[in-house]
This record gives C-alpha cells, sequence and structure tokens, in this order.
C-alpha cells in the first residue's frame, strides 16, 4: 500500500509542479501527512524528486533554445551555495521547527495566490 501511495503522491506532486505550482509544496505535506515521513526526510524526498525533473526540464529547454546561457554560472554558483547553506541549517534545526517553518511559508504563499486572484479579477472588471 505505502509503495502505491508514493507513486500515487509523486505522480500528483509531478503534475503540480509541471503546471509551475511547484511539487513539493503537495509532496511534503503528502508524505508528513499520509505516510508519516520526518519532516527533514520528506525534504530530502522532495529535494531528490526535483533535482530529477529539473534535469529533464533542462534538457527539453535547451532542445528547444530555451536556455540563455550568458548568465548561467552566477544563477548556478548561487544555487549551489545555497543550497549547501540550507541543508546544513536544515541538520541543525527540529524536524518540528522545519514543519512549522514550511507551514508558515505555505500560509504566506496562499495568502500571495488569493492576492493575485484578487487583484487580476478586480482589473478584469
Amino acid at each position: 500500500m505505502n509503495i502505491f501511495l508514493l507513486i500515487l503522491f509523486g505522480l500528483i506532486a509531478g503534475v503540480f509542479g509541471g503546471m509551475g505550482m511547484g511539487g513539493g509544496t503537495l509532496l511534503i505535506p503528502l508524505l508528513t501527512i499520509f505516510l508519516s515521513f520526518n519532516q527533514k526526510v520528506a525534504q530530502g524526498f522532495n529535494l531528490l524528486s526535483f533535482l530529477l525533473m529539473a534535469v529533464i526540464a533542462i534538457i527539453i529547454h535547451a532542445k528547444n533554445k530555451m536556455i540563455d546561457s550568458s548568465n548561467i554560472f552566477p544563477i548556478i554558483l548561487g544555487g549551489v551555495i545555497f543550497s549547501v547553506g540550507g541543508a546544513l541549517l536544515a541538520n541543525l534545526v527540529s524536524g518540528k521547527v522545519l514543519r512549522i517553518i514550511f507551514g508558515v511559508f505555505l500560509i504566506v504563499l496562499a495568502i500571495f495566490e488569493f492576492v493575485k486572484v484578487f487583484k487580476e479579477n478586480s482589473a478584469n472588471n
């Protein structure tokens, strides 16, 4: 049953990630709530799945000549530095604190999305 749920949750996260929402906003809560994953483990799985999806996205975008490589090295450098720093910081913080931080992040994200939709609807009317 767990394998089925892992595949299902991966599919759901992949679909939402492909639509631009970010699969981790769903994958992490699904893993922690329904499969009782530790917060750090769920976030690790999310990062691993993101890396795999990012490689596929880069291949597709490169094939379609949609990558501007003029500024690629500063982006890569910043990504590596902040990824390592974030991983080290997350290792120092308890899973409970990470869960709270992630929950606050989701609430703030939801507020921004509601405001964005409200502004778009106001502009169209």
